[in-house]
């Protein structure tokens, strides 16, 4: 069944782009805002100071004479404050008795909160007959005992400043006009040249041959892809691994798989000789059983390695008993070692011990267990006078956090120089006549690495005849406190 909805693919190269332009064009306005503020504040400094002059002047024309504050204006003067024509200039002479000297009458005041500060030119914002202004003023000590000082009050309407202010504005953004576009074509020109090494890194990936599994040069690409072609290479080596172990295992499989199938073609073309007795069919159906059950066997072994093989990361590990598994297992082989007069006996802990716990797959961890003890009962001899004996062990150590199963028998041992070749697939020991296909003990090595464990060897009999094999199994117990 399609997906409806599909999830939508992002592109790198598009979110790159967006967080690379996002902040740029969204800083632009604040630049504008903060152009205009720092331009405004350029932009009133000289009519400032040119304020800050003309009251300082206007403030040396006040005089006294008897008693009194006399203020006069030179009509040049008078002129010149008048001749502007982008602004109004108003201008105001109090008295130390508040009286009007000279000027406008209706000229705001200062506020009324602020403390009186002789000789130092104050600038304040203001309203004159609803027109913003600047209004420059200061106080003048007249030297009359009891009177408050004098009052010199210039006051600019803005206009040329907000004139000055928006000619600067205009010379520092519009140059921006033209170069925020080309800012962003460049940055597109630079995302394209940059994303070009993963554009070439595809193609030699496309080029390459579906058998080629050779690692990718990771020197030709950029740094911060070379983790990505390092990840890459990993899994071509472990591909390339897996493909090169199906090979074999299947090239094995057929081999073995030849013997048996044979076997049964030879036994059928016998049984149909011409001349065969009753008594000779019986025993050609017999032998063609017997071949059937190896190579039933044999397919069941395949099957279960492969199984194991590729049920790593598949199959969900939970606590298990490994106790309790065990006996079931040793429980199911027992009818089998009766018929071969073995005594197969379990010793050890018992199910529900809490160290007897380990976090695994249940099911292969039967496998191994079955495997182990079928691997024993085919290769330990035994006869009703002289029964062989098996041994199957849960040990714990609480104190070490380690679960041990031990899988022991009466047999001949197995030398030192073949205890590492009997864990390859299809390798059986020398020297011996028991039916087996050599998977028994690759699947249980196989199942014991998927769970952290480790499978040794030794004697159980060191230096007597029979030596007898010990295979030992070494878990790490599971508990609830760590889970």
């Amino acid at each position: 069944m399609v997906n409806q909805n599909p999830r939508e693919q992002r592109s790198l190269f598009g979110e790159i782009l967006d967080w690379m332009l996002t902040p740029l064009l969204l800083l632009w306005p604040l630049s504008l805002v903060m152009t205009w503020l720092v331009a405004q504040n350029i932009a009133g400094k000289p009519f400032d100071r040119a304020l800050e002059y003309n009251v300082r002047a206007m403030a040396q024309l006040i005089t006294i004479e008897h008693g009194r504050a006399q203020f006069s204006l030179p009509r040049p003067a008078r002129e010149l404050l008048r001749a502007d024509d982008s602004d109004t200039i108003y201008y105001q002479v109090l008295g130390p008795r508040s009286e009007l000297l000279s000027g406008e009458r209706d000229l705001p005041s200062p506020p009324l909160v602020e403390q009186v500060v002789l000789d130092e030119v104050r600038i304040r914002d203001d309203v004159v007959k609803g027109f913003d202004v600047k209004v420059a003023y200061l106080w003048v000590n007249l030297s009359i005992p009891g009177n408050r000082p004098a009052l010199v009050q210039v006051a600019e309407t803005t206009e040329k400043r907000s004139v000055l202010a928006t000619e600067i504005v205009k010379g520092v953004m519009l140059p921006q006009f033209v170069i925020l576009p080309l800012a962003v074509l460049l940055v597109w020109l630079a995302l394209v040249q940059a994303i070009k090494p993963l554009h070439q890194l595809e193609e030699r990936i496309r080029a390459r041959k579906p058998d080629d599994l050779s690692p990718i040069d990771a020197q030709a690409v950029p740094v911060e892809v070379a983790p990505l072609v390092d990840a890459v290479n990993d899994l071509l080596l472990r591909l390339t691994d897996s493909i090169a172990t199906q090979k074999r295992f299947l090239a094995d499989a057929a081999h073995q798989l030849k013997t048996p199938l044979a076997g049964l073609r030879m036994q059928a073309e016998i049984a149909q000789r011409e001349g065969a007795s009753a008594e000779d069919l019986k025993h050609y159906l017999r032998q063609i059983g017997r071949a059937s059950i190896r190579a039933t066997h044999s397919v069941n072994q395949l099957l279960a390695l492969a199984r194991a093989e590729s049920s790593g990361s598949a199959m969900p590990h939970v606590a298990c008993d490994l106790a309790e598994l065990t006996m079931s297992v040793v429980r199911d082989c027992v009818p089998r070692a009766l018929e071969k007069h073995i005594d197969l006996g379990y010793e050890g802990t018992q199910p529900g011990t809490p160290s007897c716990t380990v976090l695994g797959n249940a099911t292969l961890l039967k496998e191994m267990v079955r495997n182990l003890v079928d691997n024993a009962i085919n290769y330990t001899p035994s006869s009703l006078e002289k029964p062989g004996v098996i041994t199957v062990r849960v040990l714990t150590d609480p104190f070490g956090h380690i679960l041990v199963l031990q899988v022991e028998d009466s047999g001949t041992g197995i030398p030192e120089a073949e205890r590492e070749l009997i864990f390859q697939p299809f390798y059986r020991a020398l020297g011996t006549e028991a039916d087996g296909s050599g998977l028994g003990l690759p699947i249980v090595l196989e199942i014991a690495q998927q769970h952290n464990a480790s499978v040794s060897l030794e004697d159980t009999r060191p230096g007597q005849t029979p030596t007898g094999a010990r295979f030992v199994v070494r878990f790490t117990a599971y508990s609830s406190d760590s889970a």
